[in-house]
């Protein structure tokens, strides 16, 4: 790492999380590109998207153990100073990816009708959205592809390639949307097909870069099995926060339609920061990855808290900033009055909850690192159960309305910060070897 792993500098960890950052915040920009050529479309094709879209997502978003899982297991390789073995990781969650990518391409080929109709009701907007979907499911693959390549390549410590070769085919596909969707006249399906061709030009570069570490390519059955174990935890951890968001969009919008806008608002920038925070996340996930493969469990409790107070510097930093822009910036997401009522009901949790953030997600990042899932997924089940749902559907039932709903995510937050910080100052996360026992 080029330091002692306890000393390791806020440069170090920019290094690294600047260009995770990158790559998370590329898909968002580059759905927004999309959202803006398909919208001169109409309204019809437009919802077609959005329920399209939440269907692609939630694959990529329940599957996310092949990013992070990889990491987790790929950086105490390189610690050990096995980088062949790292990458070999790599190799595995992209056979991995392969085979869960096609089989959820073609169940979601008789899936999508279904689907579509389950969350847009029966008529041309469901119609649509099928259309679209039976496409962009090809790229399913591609995306898994391209998740297991992240997470291998952020377990060897690099960052900066992974963002060029997701940019290169963001960028492509952001030319080519316009073109297909109104020049050429594909409409909706030129959308679909300028997404499957982003993916497939993404995918492609992280297989060629396995291709050139001159490893073995042959599928190894043990190493995909211990890697669907870890990811079993990542997919049950990843669903307790489904479910919580779920929830919260649900009552808001049966509180009124001025707090389903509100929650949107604040819950968009909510999940913008997320994405901030994360990138430290998964800077401190490598760090702690590789201090442990290396056998330095003193340093890796180093890396833990200096990238913790990272994450709390960064937290205040962002609710003072949110704070300020308490004013104005609602205004530039809605001019309509009765939505700009309900937000603050909403912004101040959001503007207080932010140094919390920083440090969950920071300790996130280390105990993932740390290959610590299990506990992490008890946790969030914990405080999901324990905290969240309970107090946003008493929202509902007692008519508290937006603050409720954010009460709600103030008790999950604190909750899931207690228990990592317990975990952390606990140290049983420190495990020392190349392999988790």
């Amino acid at each position: 790492m080029g330091e002692r792993s306890g000393q390791v500098s806020a440069r170090s960890v920019l290094a690294l999380a600047l260009p995770a950052l990158g790559v998370l915040a590329a898909e968002p920009l580059y759905v927004l590109v999309d959202t803006a050529v398909v919208g001169h479309l109409g309204a019809v094709p437009l919802a077609a998207l959005a329920v399209g879209g939440v269907v692609l997502t939630q694959v990529s978003t329940q599957l996310t153990f092949l990013s992070y899982g990889t990491t987790s297991r790929a950086a105490r390789l390189h610690g050990a100073g096995r980088r062949a073995e790292a990458v070999a990781e790599g190799v595995q969650a992209t056979w991995l990816a392969v085979l869960v990518g096609v089989v959820l391409a073609l169940v979601g080929q008789l899936a999508a009708g279904p689907v579509a109709g389950l969350l847009a009701g029966r008529g041309e907007v469901a119609d649509a959205a099928v259309e679209w979907l039976r496409v962009g499911l090809f790229g399913t693959p591609f995306i898994l592809v391209t998740m297991a390549g992240n997470g291998w390549m952020r377990g060897v410590q690099e960052t900066a390639r992974p963002l060029r070769y997701v940019l290169a085919g963001n960028a492509l596909s952001a030319v080519l949307c316009p073109l297909l969707v109104h020049v050429w006249g594909w409409g909706l399906v030129g959308s679909a097909v300028a997404n499957v061709t982003a993916q497939v030009i993404s995918a492609g570069f992280f297989v060629r870069a396995l291709v050139v570490e001159r490893v073995s390519l042959r599928p190894e059955p043990a190493r995909i099995w211990a890697q669907l174990g870890l990811g079993r935890d990542l997919v049950l951890r990843s669903l307790a926060f489904q479910a919580c968001f779920v929830s919260a969009a649900s009552v808001a919008a049966r509180t009124s339609a001025a707090a389903a806008g509100a929650h949107q608002v604040v819950l968009q920038l909510w999940t913008f920061l997320a994405l901030v925070l994360d990138s430290l996340a998964i800077a401190a996930q490598s760090l702690v990855g590789a201090a442990l493969g290396g056998g330095d469990d003193r340093g890796a409790r180093g890396v833990a808290w200096r990238v913790t107070k990272y994450g709390l510097v960064f937290g205040v930093a962002l609710g003072v900033v949110f704070a300020a822009l308490a004013g104005p910036l609602p205004r530039l997401f809605t001019p309509d009055a009765a939505v700009l009522a309900e937000i603050p009901h909403a912004w101040w949790f959001f503007v207080a909850l932010q140094p919390v953030a920083g440090v969950v997600f920071a300790l996130d990042g280390v105990l993932l690192g740390a290959g610590d899932a299990a506990f992490l997924r008890n946790a969030t089940i914990g405080s999901a159960v324990v905290g969240f749902l309970p107090v946003v559907w008493l929202a509902l039932a007692l008519g508290w309305g937006l603050t409720g709903i954010w009460i709600g995510l103030a008790a999950f937050m604190v909750l899931r910060l207690a228990a990592v910080l317990a975990r952390a100052r606990s140290g049983r996360w420190a495990v020392v070897g190349a392999v988790r026992g």
